[in-house]
């Protein structure tokens, strides 16, 4: 199961590597606007964050939901196709892949969490981080027209589908818990920082996600050295998650401020040095913290305070991913020039102060 679960991740991380690093690239080649760009990126997170409450209510995320989900990414990707030059029906496309997405990610890094524990998770985590870097270098040599980001694109979805099958017939019930009524509800209340805080963080990141690419290309950085910079921010992000049990011996808490404080120094480096590899290297260097160690510890420690894992692990991706990254790529579409970095770093800042606000969130207590 181990490797069916590592397999997985690498193809799902592989298409957010061409999503993430070369989507915004090719749209922009197309004739996309800034704005245009942060609505299409801004879909499928509005969508991330909308689901989870659905599910809250109404729904619980079966193995019957997640096949139709594998359903509708296979046919929202294979409309990539014939939509891709017309805003509002690739904004339709994007969208359908955003709901599609936010169901299958969670089931399946619940069912890797419950299943492999947290020893084991890291390394099967890290073949999502192999997965994404191979994707950037590889369409980095070969991109010569938007059609061959489509065709690797769908392969790739179609790999991702195959393994979520094969993984969901392999696992049963007993391995991934039921939606059951939470330890708590989701109330934001008594954790309202750590929530604000995940959700700041997102939204600091629509500025790397949808515009680094953009912005570097246009301080003299080519697209093949922007996919250096991506791949090796993926090394050491594989490192954290390779070595994280030892990490997350530490107070969970503390990991997410210290994440978060990074991060906003991470953004000031690239608002500061936009056209120097070595503190562009440099910064990428603290994606190991800012996304791998934010993205575990946050994860764990949200794992301790409710029992519907499957719900909170939705309520992450939404919350963060979901309302973070939609009002991420609108804002930062919006601002996006020379001080775009600055906002996000600024940004960030706020999601490290309002934990330190916090004080059942500063003070550490055993986890």
């Amino acid at each position: 199961m181990f490797w069916l679960i590592s397999a997985f991740f690498f193809f799902n991380f592989s298409v957010v590597g061409i999503y993430v690093i070369f989507l915004p690239k090719i749209l922009d080649t197309l004739g996309y606007s800034s704005f245009e760009i942060g609505v299409i990126f801004a879909s499928a997170p509005l969508i991330r964050f909308l689901v989870p409450f659905l599910f809250l209510k109404y729904f619980s995320l079966n193995k019957r939901v997640l096949n139709l989900s594998l359903y509708m990414i296979f046919f929202s990707s294979l409309s990539f196709y014939v939509t891709i030059k017309d805003f509002y029906l690739f904004l339709i496309s994007v969208s359908l892949y955003g709901i599609s997405s936010s169901l299958i990610l969670p089931y399946i890094e619940t069912f890797s969490l419950q299943y492999l524990k947290k020893e084991f998770y890291g390394k099967a985590r890290l073949f999502g981080s192999l997965g994404f870097m191979i994707a950037g270098l590889v369409l980095a040599k070969y991109l010569d027209s938007y059609i061959t980001g489509v065709h690797l694109f769908v392969i790739l979805v179609v790999c991702t589908v195959v393994f979520s099958i094969l993984i969901s017939q392999k696992g049963t019930l007993s391995h991934v818990q039921k939606n059951k009524k939470a330890k708590k509800p989701f109330r934001f209340g008594k954790d309202f920082a750590l929530w604000i805080n995940i959700f700041l963080m997102q939204v600091s990141f629509g500025a790397f996600y949808n515009f680094f690419t953009i912005f570097e290309s246009k301080h003299g950085i080519s697209l093949e050295t922007v996919s250096y910079l991506w791949s090796f921010s993926i090394i050491c992000e594989v490192a954290v998650f390779y070595f994280q049990t030892y990490f997350l011996k530490y107070d969970l808490r503390f990991l997410i401020k210290l994440s978060t404080l990074i991060t906003a120094l991470r953004w000031l480096i690239i608002y500061l040095y936009p056209s120097s590899l070595p503190f562009l290297y440099l910064q990428q260097s603290f994606h190991a913290v800012s996304f791998a160690l934010y993205h575990t510890a946050t994860l764990s420690y949200l794992y301790t305070l409710y029992k519907d894992k499957k719900l909170s692990s939705q309520f992450y991706y939404g919350f963060g991913f979901g309302l973070g990254g939609f009002l991420g790529s609108v804002l930062f579409g919006y601002l996006y020039g020379e001080n775009i970095f600055l906002y996000a770093s600024l940004i960030a800042a706020g999601g490290y102060i309002v934990m330190l606000l916090n004080k059942s969130l500063f003070f550490s207590d055993k986890t």
